[in-house]
């Protein structure tokens, strides 16, 4: 063999060794970077980024349709006993059949346990305009996207909205538009079966 050939072939083995050498590192610097996503992502994830004010949840059973699934460590739940069955996504005004049912909570709570953020509010405890109220609501919903979100009228508090998720409850006095669109997006999918629709 000429010496040309072998420079010809030993230069080949470096472009194939170099070549291995950047997909192995290539490789190695994309999974770093996967990783610490990951992290990232986790940590974003973590209680510490909850918001609102933790509420015990003493049980997680289902309980017999129309019968009372209360009571409850918070008004309104942020978790607890509920039936089986749960409402649809959306904004449920006053007048909607599920304002109706004896027990809307039952329901409720079983959204809540597959990672619902429910709003809260009471027309009668708002100062200002009730549509104005629903709109800043429905606003937020929309900013926060519609997954996973409910609106419902729940006259028995004090204040004119309450926000819950699963073990989570933030109250408002005036709506805060970007606070409820942060407890929204931070608690959504914090609860026992979050990967349930």
């Amino acid at each position: 063999m000429t010496n040309s050939k072998r420079q010809q072939q030993r230069a080949a083995q470096r472009k194939k060794q170099s070549r291995r050498k950047i997909l192995i590192y290539g490789g190695l610097g994309l999974l770093s970077a996967a990783l610490v996503l990951g992290i990232a992502y986790l940590a974003s994830r973590a209680p510490g980024g909850l918001l609102g004010e933790a509420v015990a949840v003493s049980g997680v059973e289902h309980v017999a349709e129309g019968s009372d699934p209360g009571p409850y460590a918070s008004n309104p739940p942020a978790g607890g006993r509920h039936y089986a069955s749960e409402l649809e996504a959306g904004f449920y005004e006053e007048n909607d059949p599920a304002a109706g049912l004896p027990y809307p909570e039952g329901p409720l709570v079983h959204n809540l346990e597959h990672g619902y953020v429910i709003f809260w509010y009471n027309c009668a405890a708002y100062t200002g305009d009730c549509a104005e109220l629903k709109q800043t609501i429905r606003t937020a919903m929309d900013k926060a996207g519609i997954t996973k979100l409910i609106a419902f009228s729940w006259t028995d508090m004090l204040v004119p909205l309450a926000m819950t998720s699963w073990g989570r409850i933030l109250e408002f006095d005036q709506p805060d538009s970007d606070l409820m669109v942060a407890f929204a997006r931070n608690n959504r999918n914090h609860a026992p079966e979050s990967y349930a629709d």
